[in-house]
């Protein structure tokens, strides 16, 4: 028995008494979707004033836009109420300042082996991957049309967002 898996039951059980987001609709009330890191220190809903059920959160290491983050923007645009995108990046990301060499070089040989035609989308350029990532979803033909889209910035240390890369009409 593994104690961990053990104690996120119990934890399930002791919500199950209070549970009351049966009635939430599957779509997005506020229309945001957000695009963010799995790091522990961001928690979306609390730091952006927002309750279950206002927001679609993707999340994956950095944060970065990959085909399945198009795959489920295009769904969530589509079917679950996603009119304004979010792609946030944090300070102080594991992959912020890397390389994919430098963390092939810290995998096992049976990781190198799952791996080897992966790339990992370190950011050697924090601000530029931001860029990129946002830059790919304005250009995204699945995603053309009255979606909005934004760049954000959020700091681990003081929980502060900063508003790097705006709304741009011409753009979006």
């Amino acid at each position: 028995m593994v104690v961990v898996f053990e104690e996120l039951l119990q934890g399930n059980k002791e919500y199950c008494q209070s549970f009351d987001l049966g009635s939430l609709d599957a779509k997005a009330k506020k229309g945001l979707g957000l695009v963010t890191c799995i790091d522990t220190r961001i928690e979306p809903l609390t730091m952006l004033g927002i309750a279950p059920g206002d927001a679609k959160i993707l999340r994956n290491a950095g944060g970065r836009v990959t085909q399945d983050v198009e795959r489920s923007l295009v769904l969530a645009t589509t079917f679950l109420g996603v009119k304004y995108i979010v792609v946030m990046h944090h300070s102080q990301c594991a992959l912020a300042n890397s390389s994919d060499e430098k963390v092939r070089s810290d995998l096992n040989e049976s990781q190198l082996a799952a791996t080897k035609d992966w790339e990992f989308l370190t950011m050697p350029d924090p601000m530029e991957a931001l860029r990129q990532d946002v830059a790919r979803l304005r250009a995204f033909d699945g995603l053309k049309g009255s979606i909005d889209i934004e760049g954000w910035l959020y700091n681990v240390r003081s929980g502060q967002i900063d508003r790097v890369i705006p709304f741009d009409q011409d753009t979006n």
